[in-house]
């Protein structure tokens, strides 16, 4: 897996991310930030000429979820493709019963465009999903901005939900 991520990220169609989080010093106990892996978020497909485009999976360990780690990770991710990359769209796809990754779409504000039937290959059948896009124009001041302004006015008890894999990922 992660020679196909190199490989495809030589090639220019991959942009594969480690997920870190830097857990505080413990009250009385270790003195020292200790960073951690959490998740994995990858830019895939990507697409230049006329269509400008690219997808985004991830995923995240459950007990780092609804921190906002993930929505975090994805608005990074899609303000490099609309303002380093030039691209114009990036798409997500979820299955319908993950209401962890649909929450992450639905914080950033991603579009829904309706239902891939047998989408993908995952755990042994071909799984539906829901796709979600977001194009450049919409997020004129990028995504990272509008989701920390909607971190900023949302009461905290709402600031962390849960998220957990988006459909691109392996298993977590």
């Amino acid at each position: 897996m992660v020679r196909m991520l190199r490989a495809q990220a030589r090639a220019g169609i991959c942009l594969p991310f480690v997920v870190t989080y830097t857990e505080p010093p413990a009250p009385g106990g270790r003195s020292v930030q200790v960073e951690r892996l959490v998740g994995q978020l990858t830019v895939s497909g990507i697409t230049l000429g006329s269509a400008r485009w690219a997808q985004i999976g991830y995923w995240i360990d459950q007990s780092y979820a609804g921190r906002g780690i993930m929505p975090t990770a994805v608005a990074l991710a899609a303000d490099h493709c609309f303002f380093v990359l030039g691209l114009h769209r990036i798409e997500i796809n979820i299955r319908p019963e993950n209401a962890a990754s649909l929450r992450v779409v639905e914080k950033l504000g991603f579009r829904k465009e309706g239902l891939r039937p047998r989408y993908l290959h995952i755990d042994g059948d071909w799984r539906d999903h829901l796709a979600f896009a977001l194009n450049a124009e919409e997020v004129p001041e990028g995504l990272l901005n509008r989701w920390r302004r909607a971190q900023r006015s949302s009461p905290p008890e709402q600031r962390g939900s849960s998220e957990q894999h988006g459909s691109n990922a392996p298993p977590g």
